[in-house]
């Protein structure tokens, strides 16, 4: 008899008896502290698959979650999965528009939803012919849908259904960060490439953990650092569905005591910030991780000085599924991405697709057991990322003599200046390593001669810092050169950012 190969299996049903059955899986850390074990996670996702049967879900037919992070989370992500329903989780803070065309593109025939996001979903809906089923999650009874209470009436236990590991398993629209969202399809035997990989060989974590990450569910980072990896242990994950704010965060690193903490960049700058006036909570931090933007150098010396903790910078991708490249535990240069994570391969190549030298930069191209099973819809686009194993991430790298990677920016976001490839994150690095400046980020813009010349942004720390505007260029220039100044600066409230916390860069350039 062939092993069912379902995920399900492994990350749910393995941890059903034994020592871990009694362990905590997920606590809520908002409003009723609600907690599940893994003995439970178990039967219930048993129910759940069987509840998408009753209502008529069949095999393959998508169900579209917008679901905040919150216990029905992983018992709707992982009953799917057992039921062969392909769950598809999507960004919580979307416009109906555009929930309305991903529901449109993927053609899900079951939607999720939490009650506090149905308002915004529900028109998205309207003569919509291939919904059989809207659930609503939490809140008062609403006209014309399940709540999620009645959707589990009558439910009986039903074990995975047999899987083979090259089957898709779930999708995740990508972040949107330079354009129109895309579906990703991905398979079952990719949850545990990336827990085998990064989990294990970076992440290094065990059962004992307490995980907390700002990332939320929805998100292929966040998937990892609050499912998979944890999963993949019999760790416990924190739950948080509000906005990871440095005041909302402090508050759950005190109250939950996580071990491991993952953020982005534009949180751990808000929270070193922060605590220049704040006190630090009470946390006892082993291991903290950052993705979606590359590091600042001096965030990360700050937060190390700050915690006695290293924060590990490392890329990930939606295609690759979780973090492919990074700094290790014992082995963190700040300012650069670090290297390969063991299970991966990765190349720097240049427009000719040639392998470049020390010093060069070129397109970061990976490849792993985790790469995506390619785009929904979108053969054009497949064919461009997915070339056989290698995956194109449309990353520019730069390669140090010690074989580490130093991110120079999007290949879209990349120009020159006087014949040389200038990294608009070298510049935004100078900027924020100024002590009044919060964020920054750095474009391409024409002068008057119709050459390309640094164009940046600045958020200011306080509005008692603008005085520092008119000083800014020469501090540039003395930083890292003369020639990559920036020509234009504009002091801004707020950078335009996914809701992962991407820079949308393009939205600056018009």
């Amino acid at each position: 008899m062939t092993e069912n190969q379902n995920a399900a299996c492994y990350f749910v049903d393995r941890h059903r008896n034994g020592s871990r059955a009694d362990h905590v899986a997920f606590q809520e850390a908002a409003g009723t502290e609600r907690a599940i074990t893994y003995a439970d996670l178990a039967t219930e996702t048993d129910l759940v698959a069987n509840a998408f049967a009753n209502a008529g879900i069949a095999r393959e037919e998508r169900a579209l979650m917008l679901v905040l992070d919150q216990i029905e989370f992983p018992l709707i992500f992982w009953g799917a999965l057992k039921a062969g329903v392909v769950p598809v989780p999507v960004n919580t803070l979307l416009s109906t528009d555009v929930y309305r065309a991903i529901l449109e593109d993927s053609r899900a025939t079951s939607v999720f939803v939490s009650h506090e996001l149905a308002s915004v979903i529900l028109p998205a809906l309207q003569d919509n012919p291939n919904i059989k089923t809207t659930v609503v999650i939490g809140g008062a009874p609403l006209d014309g849908v399940s709540s999620f209470d009645t959707f589990m009436q009558g439910a009986t236990p039903q074990s995975a259904i047999v899987s083979s590991q090259d089957e898709t398993a779930f999708w995740l629209y990508s972040s949107g960060s330079t354009g129109q969202p895309k579906g990703v399809r991905h398979v079952h035997a990719a949850l545990k490439a990336t827990a085998d990989t990064y989990g294990e060989h970076v992440l290094r974590i065990t059962q004992d953990d307490v995980i907390f990450s700002a990332a939320k569910l929805f998100f292929a980072y966040g998937l990892g650092n609050g499912m998979t990896f944890p999963m993949s242990v019999g760790a416990t994950t924190i739950l948080f569905h509000g906005r990871p704010t440095p005041e909302t965060v402090c508050d759950v690193l005190d109250r939950t005591k996580p071990t491991i903490f993952c953020g982005v960049p534009t949180l751990f700058a808000a929270l070193v910030h922060h605590f220049e006036t704040t006190p630090q909570p009470n946390a006892p931090l082993r291991r903290c991780i950052s993705a979606g933007e590359a590091l600042p150098e001096e965030i990360g010396k700050k937060w190390k000085g700050l915690w006695g903790v290293d924060i590990l910078d490392g890329v990930g991708s939606t295609e690759m599924l979780h973090i492919f490249l990074s700094n290790t535990p014992d082995d963190v240069v700040y300012g650069t991405s670090g290297k390969a994570v063991p299970g991966y391969a990765i190349r720097l190549v240049d427009e000719n697709n040639h392998d470049v030298n020390v010093g060069g930069i070129g397109e970061l191209l990976v490849k792993g057991q985790s790469s995506a099973d390619g785009y929904w819809n979108n053969r054009h686009k497949s064919r461009s990322t997915f070339e056989g194993e290698w995956t194109r991430t449309g990353d520019k790298y730069e390669l140090s003599d010690t074989g580490r990677l130093i991110y120079c920016g999007r290949t879209d976001d990349m120009f020159k200046v006087s014949g040389i490839w200038v990294s608009p994150f070298e510049i935004e690095q100078a900027l924020v390593s100024h002590p009044a400046i919060l964020e920054a980020a750095v474009v391409a813009k024409q002068d008057e001669e119709g050459l390309d010349k640094p164009h940046a942004f600045v958020v200011l720390k306080s509005a008692q810092n603008a005085d520092c505007i008119p000083h800014l260029k020469d501090y540039i220039k003395d930083k890292i050169g003369k020639w990559k100044y920036p020509r234009w600066i504009d002091v801004v409230d707020e950078l335009p950012k996914t809701a992962t916390g991407k820079i949308q860069r393009f939205k600056l350039r018009g």
